[in-house]
């Protein structure tokens, strides 16, 4: 089977799983409900809603975030790291030819370092897509919290809310 059907396959899986598990966290039973009071908290953004949403498109989950400067972050690295992907490929296509027409060993070489190059750009690249999720699970996570003054009691005040 070749590389690409089995990334494509692997992909599907993981955006299925992603999804049965954003459906199965975010459900509610409707026999627990609780009094409705004001003191209930209620997160304003999801975050398997986030995670999902990163999994599709890199930094569409910070865009849901509100955590715009983190796009281009995402974008910038992924795109040099994608154009040394493409780099060291095509590094490693052109020893792998030269090697298969002159038997040189230092094409071998060549051809070996260029592919183990290329093999560590694709793990940066599923390191930086994890990343990418991570960061935005933490971020919809932490979207209420709030760090202000209380100017009436001249100190600082600090509000941190568990959803359980």
């Amino acid at each position: 089977m070749s590389y690409s059907k089995l990334l494509k396959r692997l992909t599907i899986k993981v955006l299925l799983v992603l999804f049965l598990i954003s459906t199965n966290l975010t459900a509610q039973d409707s026999s627990s409900k609780e009094n409705s009071n004001d003191t209930a908290f209620v997160m304003q953004k999801s975050p398997w809603g986030a995670v999902l949403r990163s999994a599709v498109i890199p930094g569409w989950g910070q865009f849901y975030n509100e955590s715009y400067l983190k796009i281009p972050v995402i974008w910038g690295i992924g795109a040099a790291l994608a154009a040394g992907w493409i780099y060291n490929n095509n590094r490693y296509q052109d020893n792998r030819n030269f090697y298969i027409q002159t038997n040189n060993n230092l094409y071998k070489q060549q051809r070996d370092f260029y592919r183990d190059q290329r093999d560590n750009f694709t793990i940066y690249l599923a390191i930086l897509y994890l990343l990418n999720m991570v960061d935005a699970y933490v971020d919809a996570h932490l979207f209420d919290f709030t760090v202000e003054d209380d100017f009436i009691n001249q100190s600082a005040k600090l509000e941190v809310k568990f959803h359980f």
